[in-house]
């Protein structure tokens, strides 16, 4: 939270966005390593996953049940915009190279924390547990002679699971416009922002992927939340070792192909 709490005026990363666009601006090794892998996740997805939504996400309020209109909207848009951050490793430096551009990790730093704690405890010598920020878990063995059982939210009905998934050794991380978001004529607006349009993204409910690290758990699930159903899906059946579970607009789940496969057998 010191270092990547937008929102709070002494974290390294406010800072960043303060001065990145006059010039390079020193970070801790950690913010780079989450910058790094979200520029990652940012070329993987043709920009679908883009930490600079925040030029456009710092004008919604939430709580106040705010959104920007058009015309803030339409200027906030031309900050978004990945290929403009400059990490430098060798200086240990990030530049913006776009006015009005700003970040927000809130879609892969819970993750990176997550996966932090694990690695203390493998330490320590824990060979069972599970780290959870909010919607990321990792689940670090079993529970002896069987896997844990995880819930699925239902997006629309609390208190209630879409599905039930037995994990062991696995991340977990569910984005869903259930969270934070409020209702104004008949339209949802929620937290999870496409950076094309710089509005809540349409088309699912909730994104859960399954993956060996929270960190890409994370971001995935952020990614396939924006990308839609059927792009999301095709992503995730490109890559090893993750899996993903989709609540469509409609209510209606969708299983990446490996999970298909397992449950038919």
């Amino acid at each position: 939270d010191r270092m990547m709490n937008p929102w709070n005026p002494a974290s390294d990363l406010a800072r960043l966005n303060r001065e990145g666009s006059a010039g390079p601006v020193a970070v801790p090794r950690e913010i780079r390593e989450v910058v790094g892998q979200a520029l990652y996740y940012s070329g993987l997805s043709d920009g679908a996953f883009d930490i600079s939504f925040a030029a456009a996400g710092q004008h919604y309020d939430y709580r106040a049940e705010k959104a920007p209109d058009k015309a803030v909207l339409r200027r906030a848009r031309q900050g978004i915009d990945y290929r403009g951050i400059q990490l430098d490793e060798d200086s240990g430096t990030i530049a913006y190279a776009i006015p009005g551009l700003q970040i927000d990790l809130g879609g892969i730093a819970k993750g990176y924390a997550v996966d932090r704690a694990i690695a203390m405890l493998e330490r320590a010598g824990v060979r069972a547990a599970v780290v959870a920020a909010g919607g990321d878990s990792r689940i670090l063995g079993d529970l002896g002679d069987r896997p844990r059982t995880v819930g699925i939210r239902h997006p629309r009905k609390p208190g209630e699971y879409a599905a039930l998934i037995p994990l062991a050794d696995t991340a977990i991380s569910t984005s869903g416009d259930y969270e934070r978001f409020f209702l104004r004529d008949g339209v949802r607006y929620h937290h999870i922002l496409d950076p094309d349009t710089g509005r809540s993204a349409k088309g699912v409910q909730s994104a859960t992927v399954l993956a060996p690290g929270t960190i890409d758990s994370d971001a995935l699930s952020t990614t396939i939340f924006v990308l839609g159903v059927e792009r999301g899906l095709a992503l995730v059946n490109r890559l090893p070792g993750v899996d993903a579970i989709v609540i469509d607009s409609e209510g209606k789940l969708h299983y990446s192909e490996e999970l298909l496969r397992a449950d038919s057998q």
